[in-house]
């Protein structure tokens, strides 16, 4: 994408970490944004600061696992603007557990608003994007949409997903006026390890050493340049780079040394 000022953007869990910094990055690029959100008070910060930067910013209290109410909200922007030229899906929720012990309603939960929402956000979006003279879809991924980790199935599977989506937009309609881009940061300083669902037995997620973490605001400048020169997949941190690489390179071996070998469980009495 050419020229980002006067852009119109959609970013979803942009209340906070990734997507806050994203929206302000954009705001000071001169894009006009929409921003969706469950945390209504964080929304109205970044919306403020964003207005204080000079564009037009709109912030709705969105639950991305209802349907309804994320159609309602795309319906109000295109009634707004009647365009956009880049949507940026970065809501997500983690989890962490045994998969023998998650719930349906945690598969639904995760699945809904980390891979489903992404889709249908899309779906709907398509046409209006594909109309312009050019147009972008960001999906951020995760370290998990690239190599998998014991106790997070449903997480990685929902960005797997969130990859493959990308990648067969891509292949689509690469060509044509429209960029896509899977931007995986790897560990960033942000509150998903507080937040994220304990399944079952499972304790407290740890939050990794911060010599692995890479900050929101890098991640934002990275998610600009990629709208900017319309990189199909970016990889931020060293450590994501560098598993990526290795499961690349040898896969097998790969594959092997990350099993971990299952806990014996007390027999049933």
């Amino acid at each position: 994408m050419k020229k980002l000022r006067g852009k119109k953007a959609l970013i979803t869990g942009a209340a906070s970490g990734i997507g806050r910094e994203i929206a302000l990055a954009l705001a000071r690029e001169g894009v006009d944004l929409f921003l969706l959100d469950l945390d209504e008070t964080g929304l109205a910060n970044v919306v403020q600061l964003a207005q204080d930067l000079g564009v037009e910013a709109i912030g709705k209290q969105c639950n991305l696992a209802d349907a309804s109410q994320t159609t309602e909200c795309l319906n109000e922007l295109l009634s707004h603007w009647g365009t956009l030229d880049i949507l940026v899906n970065n809501a997500g929720i983690s989890c962490y557990g045994p998969t023998d012990e998650m719930t349906q309603q945690q598969w639904n939960l995760l699945l809904t608003v980390n891979l489903l929402a992404p889709i249908e956000i899309t779906r709907q979006l398509l046409p209006t994007l594909l109309a312009q003279d050019e147009a972008h879809i960001l999906n951020i991924g995760s370290l998990a949409s690239l190599v998998a980790a014991s106790k997070l199935t449903a997480y990685n599977v929902s960005k797997f997903g969130l990859l493959g989506l990308s990648e067969s937009l891509l292949a689509e309609y690469g060509r044509g006026s429209l960029g896509v881009t899977a931007l995986c940061p790897g560990f960033v300083r942000t509150n998903i390890f507080q937040t994220s669902l304990r399944i079952g037995s499972a304790r407290q997620v740890r939050t990794p050493p911060s010599w692995l973490m890479t900050t929101p605001e890098k991640v934002a400048a990275k998610a600009v340049k990629a709208i900017r020169k319309n990189q199909p997949l970016v990889v931020v941190t060293f450590l994501a780079r560098f598993l990526w690489f290795c499961k690349r390179m040898a896969p097998y071996l790969f594959l092997k040394l990350s099993r971990r070998r299952p806990k014996k469980r007390p027999a049933s009495v």
